[in-house]
């Protein structure tokens, strides 16, 4: 990479890392070696840049940081705050769109280990990725670089087809409307003849307090 880019892909590089760094939890060795990965690259970013070699040691970056226990919504986040650099260099953007698309794998497969007890999850996830997929398959495409756009397509068909999968068994969901703020021990009662089913209404309508549930909301079919 050349100087010029490498001045601007470095800080590029040294943000996105640092955004990183707070999806890392404070505790644990698998925290800290992504601590320290991290640490390492934003220190050598720009010699890293000048050899070209920045590549490698961002990827582990983002694996350390998925295995340490970053969310999906936290790298959302990281990636937003990505897509909002306007680099005007080659390098600088050949960092932002690298940064993107790890991001991206890394959510992919944080998705493919989840374990999903709501419906309306599944769906917002599919929904939230959408977007930014397109967003990079079309980057790929604009750029001419075929192997990568096949890659983000083949990546985006993969969870696409996981999270339908995983969603299919769930049981559909059926709107309800009580006349007063219950407890959900309560509404489980009346909708399922079945007390023991309200950690269902709490968790897929996202309730706070138990015992104050919204009067209306979504409940499982069966």
């Amino acid at each position: 990479m050349k100087r010029l880019d490498a001045d601007e892909a470095a800080p590029i590089a040294d943000r996105m890392l640092l955004n990183l760094l707070g999806t890392v939890p404070p505790k644990g060795r698998t925290g800290s070696d992504a601590r320290t990965a991290i640490g390492d690259t934003r220190a050598h970013a720009y010699k890293l840049c000048i050899n070209d070699a920045i590549g490698p040691p961002l990827d582990q970056c983002f694996d350390l940081a998925r295995l340490a226990g970053a969310t999906t919504q936290r790298l959302d986040y990281v990636r937003q705050r990505i897509e909002a650099e306007a680099p005007a260099t080659l390098g600088g953007r050949l960092i932002r769109d690298a940064g993107i698309r790890l991001c991206l794998a890394a959510q992919a497969r944080i998705i493919a280990g989840m374990t999903f007890v709501s419906r309306q999850d599944v769906n917002a996830i599919k929904t939230q990725l959408y977007q930014p997929f397109r967003d990079a398959e079309e980057i790929a495409a604009d750029s001419m670089d075929q192997a990568t756009f096949q890659a983000l397509v083949t990546l985006h068909g993969a969870v696409t087809n996981h999270l339908v999968a995983t969603a299919r068994p769930l049981p559909r969901m059926v709107n309800f409307r009580f006349h007063e703020p219950l407890p959900t021990l309560v509404m489980a009662y009346k909708l399922y003849d079945d007390a023991s089913r309200c950690d269902e209404l709490r968790q897929e309508n996202k309730v706070v307090h138990p015992a104050f549930a919204p009067m209306s909301g979504l409940a499982l079919s069966a």
